[in-house]
Order: structure tokens, then C-alpha cells, then sequence
């Protein structure tokens, strides 16, 4: 008889499972200094890469000399177009389905693109002979009003045009401009119309979601190693989906993909930036081929500002239309979206605008149109999901600055219109107008929870005697309440909607257990911050009954790492987290025979209890999971195979759909355009939560990134095409001065597809937040006129907002 000690409660805790408010095991490595990223990386006879990049935004490349440049001591090689032209390699495929130059082709299309790469023996000598370059510009027409791109004369992609300058298709069917990319929709146009006319009440309003920039502590780069006696090509990079970029490079080079490693170190940072192949990879590998040496690139941080991947720039135009007491009846929404250069998007093949078919949001609305315009201009090429799931977070602006400029028009409060038209809990699954299927909610319920915490209706009365105060001359601040309830798709995704370049987006995880009772797991995914090391072991904790503690985690590495799509779009817990739940309990059933076989009964009479497996009605009767590990290597049971070990490939069946409650209130000195933020409440449901603390911290950063975005970080150009934010002196980074302190909420409404009911919330926070920062800058101003004022909201578009509106005298 085994002892009974101790109880089941004690140990689940010492499992540290889900649930746990489980210490960051990373952080011991990283707060000694000890990460290893892709700049620490030294090899023998490494080489370093430089590019060349234009001053201009639109001009023709005349010509390239390089003959002063090849001068230089320690330089090696001026690799152009020219050179890789033979080779096939002067354009690579975009994950979007379009083509991007790797070094200009016959001309630039934004400032700061790749005209040339320097290769030399160390840093100093490549950035003196980039200098030295000589490159002979032609200055064309400039473009940067995506509007404007749709009427000019001017081509900006001669490849995409016949020999009659007639637009050839695209990668997402017609074009019907030589500078228009796309026109995707979503809906049902003819009937939203008749809905529009036939409505008591119809809002509009036209809005710009500006661009801004991941702008990742760490920047993107890559060392590539060629061994010329194996074949065999090794690249470490600073990559968010590293087989997938084997994938690109195996297309691209024309190396067999089992001759590929792609290893992805500690990444500092990624939110979207990283998910895609930029030319420094391209180069980095080519001129390890030619010189037979390894070669490193590492961009500074103007390079990463001004030319790797964007987010937003969305000019969104919309119409909702209701009753008048409030009942959304219908949603129009169109989308001109300005991809710059090239379309390198990082959106799923299916969905060329992402998932903005989101933007009906968390509310009921019967029906609604989409209709997503994609144009060339001379900006940097990207559109990532920056801190969120494929363009999900212009939809959910859309959507939340809708509903306040329908309650204007209403005049009605703001909290009850989005009350009396949430999609309700009995609705769920729930079938939205534009084609998703939400798997389930309690909205009602976090928003009461909200608005209980918060003291709304105190709120609303001290801003009522605000405005009177000011009115009176008593103050000059005024004070703004912002609401937001928003929910966000993640999770991408099912095979039989979600791919990127023809790659199906499941995910993957190994786990092997060893004898003595530890296990290693392996996974398709990256982590950039994310804490994968901590959660991931954890839900195996649990799953397989051993401590977290003895369970290691690996990612980034193509030649150990199953095959997966990566970390982004919150895809990590939906989908790899998954994954990971459902491989251990393939090792749960081996298990269960093993615990059977020693126990001497039927498979059917043990049932698994915390960390053991015991013997129905006699639990003193027990096998625990280390005693079964060690057995599954040392006895010879009859139908089962040594070892303990199983892989699980996961393609879940529909997204995941967390959603949350977040309330801001805000004073702006009216004066200076200073906004103050007092109160910050932050309501998520995400589902299953695995470990408390992570998701505080996640939530906090995602709500810092939030705020620089609504309150002043922008990439912004002049109508030359030069970028005026490219420094971090220009573009707004919080540091502790300006964020407030967050108050943290949940509900718990699990995913009922999903093996744990996990949902993701890395994004989520900055998802729900920038419209919340938004509409607190503009309800401050409701009583004096206000309806809508583009982001970012700095101090003098604050101020200029409040002259514009009378209230400096």
C-alpha cells in the first residue's frame, strides 16, 4: 500500500500548473545579462553587412560605383541587383503574395530602401564605405497620399502594368489602377445600403488610424553561415516564425529546406516586426555563399524606424445606422489602406486586409459591409499586426469610435448604447454579418463589472461638474471618460481558412519524457517575451502530473523544433498551446497502460489523479507519473512500446475570440494640451487563465504600447517622402513618466473548442486600449462640439483641438 500524503490540493500546488502565479524562469538568464541574441553571436572570420539606402523616395538608379567604397581597407564586396540578377535573387516573394526588390532594380520606391550591401571584415569599415558608394539618383514624382495614388498618372510599379500601362491582376484578383493593389469585401453591400436608407438614424464619420512602428528594443538582423564542404546553410536571425523563413529561403535560394537551419535566439521584442523576410536576411546568406565566410547584419535604429514593417495607416469611412431608441440595425464600413512600396503585409493568403471583417465588434448587428481598398505609395512596405491578431486592431477603432459617434448623434450615453446592443450569452456560438463565428462570451456580465468598479454614474456626475466649473471659469481642465468593450480574433488558425505563402497555420509541439521523471518539449513556436518557457510548462504540468520546474522548453530551432508557424496574431496559447495540452495527454494514455500493466489491472480501472494514476475505488492503490516514466524504459510490457514520448500537430477548428471591458479617465489641461491619466481599469477575459502574473504583465505592456499610440507615436512624412519621425527623438516611446498605473480585472469564459479553454491576451490590452485612450481625449471635449480628431493625440493636437473649438477665448 503507497502512502496517501499528501493531499491532492498539495500536489496540484507543487505542479505549479495552470493557474500558478509562476515566477518567469527566463528572467534568472536575463536579469544576470545572460540572453543570447543575434548581435551576441561571434564566429570565426565573421564578416559584417552594411546597405546603402536612397535618400530619395521615388527615383530612378542610374548607376552604382563602387569603386572608391572597394578601396576601403577590410572591405570585401558592393553586392547590387546587378549581381544578384543572375542569380534570381534581386526580388523575393512577399508573404502578402506581391514581389519585393531585395536591392533596388532599376529605381527606389521609399526612402531608406536597400540599394547596395557593403561586406566587410568589421562594422567601422562597411558604414565608411557605404559613404563612399556612388550612386547616381533620377528623381521622380512622389506619392504618399494614398488618395492621390489612385488618380495620378504616375506608376510606381512598372511590373505590375501590361506594355499598354493597363494594371494587370494582382495577387487577390483584379486591380483597377496601376497603383491600386486590391479591393477585398466582406458582407452583404446591397442589403447594408437598404438598411442605411430605410433607418430612423444614420452616423457617419470618416477617420485615419495613422502609421506608426512595432519599434522592438532589439532590432531585426541576421548572421548567416554557408558551410561549403556540408551544403549545409545556417541563419540566425531575429525571426517570429523561423520555419517559416526556412521555407522562404529554400524558395528563394534554391537550397534543399533538410540543408537549411534556421535558428531563432533570444528575440528582444517583436510584435509583428519580425514576422516577415527582409533583405538584410537575403543579403547576409548571399554573401556568405560568395565569400565562404559567415556574415552578419544587424540594422541601426533609424534603419528599423524608417524601413522595416509598419502598422496601421488605415483611412477608415463608415456609416452605422439604428433606431432611435439605440438598436444597431446596420454597419458600412470602407477601407483605403496605404501599403507603401510593396505589398509585404503579413496577412493570412485569404485575408489580404486581415481580419478587419472583426469590425463589427461585440455587438449584435444583423447586417453590415466591408470593402478594403489596398494602394501603392513611397512609403516603407509592411502592414503588420502590431501587438495584434491581422489588422484586428483598426477594426476594433473602427468600430468603438462608431459607436460614440452614433451616441452623439443619439444623444445618449455611451455605456447604455453599447449595453443594449452587446451580443447576448445565449447567442454564442455566434454568427457575425461578416463571416466569423465567435465561440463564446459573457459580455454583459464584465461590462457591469466594469462599470460597478469604476463608480460610472459617480464619474459621469464629477465630469458633468467639471464642465460647469469650466464653463463658470473656476478651471481650465476638463475631463474625459473613455469606454471601450472590444473583442479580438486570435488563434489564426484553421488550415482551411489561414496560410501564409501556401503554409497551412497549425502548430506543433514534442515532448519527450525522460527516466527519471523530466521531460523536454519542443515547439513550433518563438518566444520574443512572451514567457513560453514558464506557460507552456506549466499546461503540461498539469496535463502529465510533473512539477513545471522539471519540465524544459525549446523553441527556435528548425533542426530540433517541430514544424510551426510561429508567435504572432496571439496565436501561441490557441493554437501551440493547444498543442502542447493535446501531446500530453497522448502521453497520458500511453501512461495509463503503462499504469495499468504494473498495477495489474485493466486499462479502464485507473483514472489519473493530480500527478499519479490510481486504481478505481482503491486510490491507496497508485502509480505516479515518475514511477511510470521510469518504467516505460525498463520493462517489457506486453502491446507497448519503450519510451514515453509524442508529437501533436494541432489545427484548431475555429478561432479564438477574447474580448474585454477597459475604462480611462483622463484630465486635459486645455491650456497646453496636456492630458493627465487618473484611472486606468482594465477588464479581460481571456479564457483559461495559465498564469496570473504573466497575464498581468502582458496586459500591462500591451496597454503602454497602447497609449504611445493614441497619444503621440506616429511614422509621419513630408510630401517629399522623407521620413520626419525617424529618430527616437521624434517618435514617442513611454518611459515611466508618462504611464499610469493600470488596474487589472477578469471573468473567465473558457473557449469551448479549445483543449484547456485557453483564448490568448498578449494583444488584447493594446487592442482594446487605443481606442480607450481615444475616446477619453475625445468625450473630454463631447460637451463642447467635438465628434471626431485624428490620432495621435499629442499635446498640440490636443491644444489645437480645444482652439479649434473656441476654448482658448
Amino acid at each position: 500500500m503507497n502512502d496517501m500524503t499528501p493531499t491532492p490540493e498539495e500536489r496540484a500546488a507543487n505542479l505549479k500548473g495552470m493557474g500558478c502565479a509562476r515566477k518567469r524562469v527566463e528572467d534568472v538568464r536575463f536579469t544576470q545579462g545572460r540572453g543570447n541574441y543575434v548581435d551576441d553571436i561571434k564566429l570565426d572570420g565573421m564578416l559584417f553587412g552594411d546597405f546603402v539606402r536612397s535618400p530619395y523616395a521615388h527615383a530612378r538608379v542610374v548607376s552604382i560605383n563602387a569603386e572608391e567604397a572597394m578601396k576601403v581597407p577590410g572591405v570585401v564586396a558592393v553586392i547590387t541587383a546587378a549581381d544578384l540578377e543572375p542569380l534570381g535573387l534581386h526580388w523575393m516573394p512577399t508573404l502578402a503574395g506581391d514581389k519585393q526588390m531585395v536591392l533596388a532594380d532599376g529605381k527606389v520606391l521609399f526612402q531608406g530602401q536597400e540599394v547596395a550591401f557593403v561586406v566587410a571584415e568589421d562594422r567601422y569599415a562597411a558604414a565608411d564605405a557605404v559613404e563612399l558608394v556612388e550612386v547616381e539618383y533620377e528623381e521622380l514624382p512622389v506619392i504618399v497620399d494614398p488618395f492621390e495614388a489612385l488618380k495620378s498618372d504616375v506608376v510606381l510599379r512598372e511590373d505590375t502594368v501590361d506594355a499598354n500601362g493597363k494594371a494587370t491582376d494582382g495577387a487577390h484578383g483584379p486591380r483597377n489602377h496601376p497603383n491600386h493593389i486590391f479591393t477585398w469585401e466582406q458582407g452583404d453591400e446591397a442589403a447594408t445600403e437598404a438598411v442605411m436608407a430605410a433607418a430612423e438614424v444614420v452616423a457617419e464619420e470618416t477617420m485615419y488610424y495613422h502609421r506608426t512602428h512595432p519599434c522592438p528594443l532589439e532590432t531585426c538582423g541576421s548572421v548567416a553561415s554557408m558551410d561549403k564542404v556540408t551544403g549545409k546553410l545556417t541563419l540566425w536571425g531575429t525571426f517570429q516564425a523561423p520555419h517559416a523563413i526556412r521555407t522562404v529561403v529554400s524558395l528563394i535560394s534554391g537550397i534543399e529546406e533538410h540543408n537549411i537551419r534556421v535558428i531563432s535566439p533570444d528575440i528582444g521584442g517583436g510584435f509583428g516586426n519580425k514576422v516577415g523576410a527582409y533583405s538584410g536576411y537575403v543579403c547576409s546568406v548571399v554573401a556568405s555563399i560568395v565569400t565562404g565566410k559567415p556574415v552578419k547584419w544587424v540594422e541601426d535604429r533609424m534603419e528599423n524606424l524608417m524601413t522595416t514593417a509598419f502598422a496601421r495607416d488605415y483611412w477608415m469611412s463608415g456609416k452605422i445606422s439604428a433606431t432611435k431608441d439605440g438598436k444597431i440595425t446596420g454597419l458600412h464600413c470602407h477601407v483605403t489602406a496605404d501599403h507603401g512600396g510593396f505589398d509585404a503585409c503579413a496577412d493570412p493568403t485569404k485575408f489580404p486586409a486581415g481580419f478587419m471583417n472583426i469590425c463589427t465588434g461585440s455587438y449584435d448587428i444583423p447586417t453590415a459591409y466591408l470593402a478594403v481598398d489596398g494602394v501603392y505609395t513611397n512609403k516603407a512596405p509592411g502592414g503588420v499586426s502590431y501587438r495584434c491578431s491581422f489588422r484586428v486592431t483598426e477594426a476594433v477603432y473602427f468600430i468603438e469610435r462608431m459607436i460614440e459617434v452614433l451616441a452623439i448623434k443619439l444623444n445618449m450615453d455611451a455605456a447604455e448604447l453599447r449595453r443594449i446592443n452587446f451580443i447576448k450569452k445565449e447567442q454564442f456560438p455566434y454568427q457575425s454579418a461578416l463571416g466569423w463565428e465567435y465561440d463564446s462570451g459573457d459580455y454583459h456580465t464584465a461590462w457591469d463589472k466594469a462599470m460597478e468598479a469604476v463608480d460610472y454614474q459617480g464619474l459621469r456626475a464629477e465630469q458633468a461638474q467639471r464642465i460647469e466649473d469650466f464653463k463658470a471659469g473656476k478651471t481650465r481642465s476638463l475631463m474625459g471618460i473613455g469606454l471601450t468593450f472590444f473583442t479580438e480574433i486570435v488563434g489564426a488558425g484553421p488550415v482551411k481558412n489561414c496560410d501564409i505563402l501556401g503554409l497551412g497555420m497549425f502548430d506543433s509541439c514534442e515532448i519527450r519524457i525522460h527516466p527519471t521523471g523530466s521531460a523536454i518539449a519542443r515547439l513550433g513556436t518563438i518566444s520574443q517575451g512572451q514567457g513560453h518557457a514558464t506557460t507552456f510548462a506549466q499546461i503540461l504540468a498539469s496535463e502529465i502530473g510533473l512539477p513545471a520546474d522539471s519540465i524544459t522548453i525549446e523553441e527556435g530551432d528548425t533542426d530540433t523544433a517541430p514544424y510551426g508557424l510561429g508567435t504572432y496574431g496571439s496565436r501561441s496559447t490557441p493554437v501551440a498551446g493547444a498543442a502542447t495540452a493535446m501531446a500530453g495527454r497522448k502521453i497520458r494514455a500511453k501512461a495509463q497502460m503503462i499504469a495499468a500493466y504494473l498495477l495489474e489491472v485493466h486499462d479502464d480501472d485507473v483514472e489519473f489523479d493530480v500527478d499519479r494514476f490510481v486504481v478505481k475505488g482503491a486510490p491507496e492503490r497508485f502509480k505516479t507519473m515518475k514511477e511510470i516514466a521510469f518504467a516505460a524504459y525498463n520493462q517489457a510490457i506486453p502491446g507497448i512500446e519503450p519510451g514515453l514520448e509524442a508529437v501533436s500537430y494541432y489545427d484548431p477548428p475555429n478561432m479564438t475570440y477574447p474580448f474585454g471591458a477597459y475604462v480611462c479617465v483622463m484630465d486635459i489641461d486645455v491650456d497646453t494640451g496636456v492630458p493627465e491619466i487618473r484611472r486606468f481599469y482594465a477588464l479581460d477575459d481571456c479564457g483559461t487563465r495559465i498564469n496570473p502574473m504573466i497575464i498581468e504583465g502582458q496586459i500591462h505592456g500591451g496597454l503602454t504600447e497602447a497609449l504611445a499610440v493614441a497619444l503621440g507615436q506616429e511614422i509621419a512624412y513630408d510630401e517629399m517622402g522623407n521620413v520626419k519621425t525617424g529618430t527616437l527623438m521624434d517618435f514617442f516611446l513611454p518611459t515611466s513618466w508618462e504611464v499610469p498605473n493600470y488596474e487589472t480585472d477578469y471573468t473567465v469564459t473558457p473557449s469551448p473548442h479549445h483543449p484547456i479553454g485557453a483564448k490568448g491576451v498578449g494583444e488584447s490590452p493594446h487592442v482594446g486600449g487605443v481606442p480607450c485612450f481615444s475616446n477619453a481625449v475625445h468625450d473630454a471635449f463631447r460637451a463642447f462640439g467635438l465628434t471626431q480628431t485624428n490620432m495621435p493625440h499629442d499635446h498640440w493636437r490636443i491644444w489645437k483641438t480645444a482652439n479649434d473649438l473656441g476654448l482658448h477665448g
